[in-house]
């Protein structure tokens, strides 16, 4: 039977629930669970077929979203990584009035490149590692890892931390990860987030390649209301890379909630 892996940590009286993003699991906020489990009760989810959470079909971000909210905590602030930064939207935007607030990392409304300019990834990308997965499970793994990485002062380190953070735990069936992949390829939350009535803080990375820094100002420009941080020197994971500096944003963003 399927079950979702769920745990709590924490002394905060805020509730905090964390998603991860592609491939990998909640074991990669690790780095900042000793920086913030004296102000939040932090609470980390597997994402339905990922890491221990298995036995699930594969499936779409709303999905997904019903399946956590119906074990999530109310009054929360939601905060969700690349491809769980679309996940942690859904919510919000299905729960405005019982969500506290959001925070996106490294994540977009939109992930895939349009000729309109928008930038993300080209959707050729996207096809290309549907096509490699099949083939070459964990090489197709390791170069969206490195990717995430690219740049960064401590890229090898930090790859290394996102590759052990994979191999610790169950892996995603191929089915579950192309349908991730379908996600960033065809989700689009862009004119929804318009309307979302709550507090949105969304923190980028300066260098990274997924969700370039130059789609910032154009989101700015959309949520006038949501406040945006890019980490200086930091790729697609700011909290592995610069993890104290991703932990005051964070603080303050509570601060300025509870005000």
């Amino acid at each position: 039977m399927a079950k979702l892996y769920w745990q709590t940590v924490g002394e905060g009286k805020q509730d905090l629930v964390l998603l991860h993003g592609w491939g990998l699991n909640a074991q990669v906020w690790q780095t900042i669970i000793p920086r913030i489990a004296s102000h939040f009760r932090v609470h980390l989810v597997d994402l339905p077929g990922y890491g221990r959470s298995q036995g699930f079909s594969p499936m779409n971000i709303q999905s997904m979203a019903n399946i956590l909210w119906e074990q999530a905590p109310k009054n929360a602030i939601w905060l969700g990584w690349s491809l769980g930064g679309l996940v942690a939207s859904r919510i919000a935007l299905d729960h405005p009035y019982e969500v506290k607030g959001l925070i996106t990392v490294a994540s977009s409304p939109c992930f895939k490149a349009e000729e309109n300019g928008w930038a993300g990834i080209r959707p050729e990308v996207l096809l290309g590692f549907e096509q490699q997965l099949s083939a070459d499970f964990h090489r197709t793994v390791e170069r969206f890892l490195a990717l995430q990485t690219l740049g960064t002062e401590s890229a090898r380190n930090d790859a290394k931390t996102l590759k052990s953070v994979v191999l610790e735990q169950p892996i995603p069936t191929v089915e579950t990860l192309n349908a991730g992949l379908e996600s960033l390829r065809t989700e689009d939350l862009r004119e929804e987030l318009k309307l979302l009535p709550i507090p949105f803080l969304r923190i980028y990375g300066y260098l990274d390649g997924l969700v370039p820094r130059k789609i910032v100002p154009i989101l700015d420009e959309l949520y006038p209301n949501s406040p945006s941080v890019i980490v200086r020197n930091s790729a697609h994971a700011p909290f592995i890379s610069h993890p104290d500096e991703f932990c005051e944003y964070l603080l303050d963003f509570q601060s300025r909630i509870e005000e």
